[in-house]
């Protein structure tokens, strides 16, 4: 954790001090004292980042545009509930952006919808203006979602709710700009009731390679160096241990990549503008990409990663872009592909009745002569 600029002491500073002195100093909250331990690394500046989603959050239309990746993540994410067998009466949506989990809950993609596996809704985000954008629209009256927008954000203090609260928490497209991000899962996990799920989507991996191998290129080529114009991203190696951890069980991860194809590399730049997801990593080069510098860029993104007959799945009715996958694939010419590596994980808080693994070696059937087609003999 870290000190809050506004506190000039800590706890142990005012516990050192005379009792006739100790009024005289504001009481420390306790997640501004520094833990022990090496100090949690900045990578993102949370202040540049919350005015990017507010200004995104602003330009409605503009922004409803680019919700193709949001609204396809969410739709996948909450598909995952359709493997838990049970009703959750109280779910947080942590990181909601605009609501696009509420959104999913309540398509008409699955009869009866999913919104009806669960009782209430609690959506948090840290930017009132894009959790607030779309509060107008129809899926905000469903009789079984009963959603609730809460602002709060999640980096500056500690999540405002009480042990074992929650049946569930989901969270999509929004965990890759938390600085400390052990610390979040650990208070996911303590909101959550015993043996309840953590499920989870974030941008991860290599995610938009194809950008940042074509922006390195051209800077070099330019300017004889680089800069940090992709965000660093966690990889999927990591994200089971660090769901360990924070104390789940049982943690599960897997990647799906969606492609989008886009028709310039500078529109591909314009929608992550637009969706509030621009670069906010912490000693960034300040200002536009140079002239020079992006038309070189879009020269090598081109040649390295264009395919020529811009094979792609369509992005149904939603502007520019095609969300590419596999199985339908169409036709556009001149194409250029963006691939965004998704990381679904989910965790279980420990419960007094939740399944565990048998001990390593007690099985009883050998797996080697299973799949060499030796069939099913059980070890003697």
């Amino acid at each position: 954790m870290r000190y809050l600029p506004s506190r000039p002491f800590s706890l142990n500073h005012r516990a050192i001090l005379s009792p006739s002195l100790r009024h005289y100093i504001p009481h420390a909250h306790p997640y501004a004292t520094q833990t022990p331990g090496a100090p949690t690394p900045q990578v993102f500046n949370r202040q540049v980042k919350y005015l990017q989603r507010e200004r995104a959050g602003s330009d409605i239309e503009t922004s409803r545009k680019v919700d193709y990746l949001r609204d396809e993540v969410a739709a996948r994410l909450c598909e995952r509930l359709l493997d838990i067998n049970r009703h959750f009466p109280v779910v947080l949506d942590l990181g909601a952006n605009a609501c696009h989990i509420a959104r999913a809950l309540t398509s008409g993609a699955h009869s009866p919808p999913l919104s009806s596996r669960l009782s209430k809704l609690i959506a948090l985000d840290s930017s009132p203006t894009l959790l607030h954008r779309d509060s107008d629209l129809a899926f905000n009256t469903d009789p079984d979602l009963h959603l609730t927008r809460q602002v709060h954000d999640i980096e500056a203090s500690p999540l405002p709710y009480d042990a074992n609260t929650f049946d569930c928490v989901l969270s999509s497209c929004s965990l890759h700009w938390i600085n400390d991000l052990p610390s979040l899962l650990a208070q996911i996990n303590h909101v959550l009731k015993p043996d309840s799920p953590f499920l989870a989507a974030m941008i991860g991996g290599d995610s938009l390679y194809e950008l940042r191998t074509s922006l390195q290129l051209a800077e070099l080529e330019r300017r004889a160096g680089l800069s940090q114009r992709v965000s660093p991203l966690a990889d999927v190696s990591d994200v089971a241990g660090l769901l360990q951890r924070a104390g789940f069980r049982i943690p599960t991860v897997d990647v799906d990549d969606i492609v989008v194809e886009y028709p310039s590399a500078a529109r591909l730049m314009m929608d992550l503008q637009a969706m509030g997801e621009g670069n906010a990593v912490l000693g960034r080069e300040v200002g536009p990409i140079r002239r020079e510098v992006m038309l070189a860029a879009e020269g090598i993104y081109r040649e390295l990663h264009g395919d020529g007959d811009g094979a792609g799945v369509e992005r149904k009715g939603m502007g520019e872009g095609e969300v590419v996958g596999e199985g339908d694939e169409q036709s556009r010419e001149g194409g250029l592909p963006a691939t965004f590596r998704i990381i679904y994980m989910i965790g279980w808080k420990e419960g007094p009745n939740q399944a565990r693994p048998l001990a390593r070696g007690s099985g009883e059937v050998s797996m080697k002569d299973f799949l060499e087609g030796g069939g099913i003999d059980k070890k003697r």
